[in-house]
């Protein structure tokens, strides 16, 4: 593709003390050098993640300023080795946007590591949606020693992008699913048959012991922090292992030893912000065959939820709004 030596990106000059202080420019953004080690991508999606907005407020531990902000991405490869030139990518990372500059940009450089190729009949804006929830749900699992076919999963905030993407990998590993959410309907796709379990008018506990015989979950994946905690603990199986995604700082539960050590339980912890580009981008990877086969399905990406740059800053207040569609931009 022909390269225009300045195009345009985002930037941050420095960290916000709220969103109607936030200053994001639309600035020019010159074609970065680029090392035998390291690609230049053109970015063609990217979507705006909640921790995006929120990095460009310092809420984000280790950010740094000035940046162009932006985690996730998919485009084309047009500074590189000869292999990759040309090739459709996309990728992820808790470095992006956070400690190097970010995909909200025409051009993004990384490590030649961080960038795999994009799932086949995927369209780019998909691909630049899928990243942060996909990555978390996938390094949680893996972290709690995988997923097996006919295991009990229970998902905490099933109706979430984490929690959706969980369910999806969940069912596609052939477990039993059991959503817990704050409504009737799964809200997003699975590829086997899922139980809801709406917590607003049903005794979740209850329902979840009586599924699955009194014996609990193997694998409790939380993605809604303290207000599932005694539940999430509750239903776990002996030996069973429970994922934690989130917490308000300083934040503090009730904690039964007794409960833990006699369960022989295990706690994992996922920070999506230690995942560098090159362990997202091999999660997704290995996710990739799920997409292609149709076992999983990226977010759907409305075309009203696609914006330019210029309206970045649309974008980023819907997000921080709590939108529930994912917005994406086209540098």
């Amino acid at each position: 593709m022909s390269l225009a030596s300045v195009q345009s990106a985002l930037h941050v000059n420095i960290k916000a003390a709220g969103i109607d202080a936030l200053e994001l420019m639309n600035a020019e953004q010159a074609l970065p050098p680029c090392s035998e080690q390291e690609v230049i991508v053109h970015v063609e999606a990217a979507a705006i993640n909640p921790s995006d907005v929120k990095a460009t407020l310092g809420i984000m531990p280790n950010a740094v300023f000035p940046r162009i902000p932006g985690r996730d991405f998919a485009g084309e490869v047009v500074r590189g080795p000869a292999h990759l030139m040309g090739l459709k990518v996309w990728g992820s990372g808790g470095d992006i946007g956070i400690t190097r500059n970010g995909s909200h940009a025409a051009y993004l450089l990384l490590p030649v590591a961080a960038v795999k190729a994009c799932p086949q009949g995927l369209s780019m804006e998909e691909a630049g949606a899928v990243g942060v929830p996909f990555v978390t749900a996938c390094e949680g699992f893996a972290r709690a020693g995988g997923v097996q076919a006919g295991q009990t999963v229970v998902v905490l905030g099933a109706n979430g992008k984490v929690g959706q993407a969980a369910v999806q990998i969940a069912a596609r590993a052939g477990a039993k699913v059991i959503a817990v959410q704050r409504q009737d309907q799964l809200e997003g796709f699975a590829c086997r048959p899922v139980t809801v379990v709406n917590s607003t008018h049903t005794e979740p506990e209850q329902r979840i012991m009586a599924l699955t015989a009194g014996k609990g979950a193997d694998v409790v994946f939380n993605t809604v922090d303290q207000v599932y905690w005694a539940l999430g603990h509750a239903v776990m199986a002996k030996g069973a292992t429970q994922i934690f995604i989130i917490a308000t700082k300083g934040q503090h539960v009730p904690f039964d030893v007794f409960k833990f050590y006699r369960g022989m339980h295990n706690f994992v912890g996922i920070d999506s912000l230690a995942l560098d580009c090159v362990r997202s981008c091999e999660l997704l990877d290995a996710l990739r065959p799920g997409f292609e086969d149709g076992s999983l399905k990226p977010f759907p990406v409305a075309p009203e939820d696609v914006m330019p740059l210029a309206q970045a800053m649309q974008g980023f207040r819907r997000v921080l709004a709590g939108a529930k569609n994912r917005i994406v931009l086209k540098p």
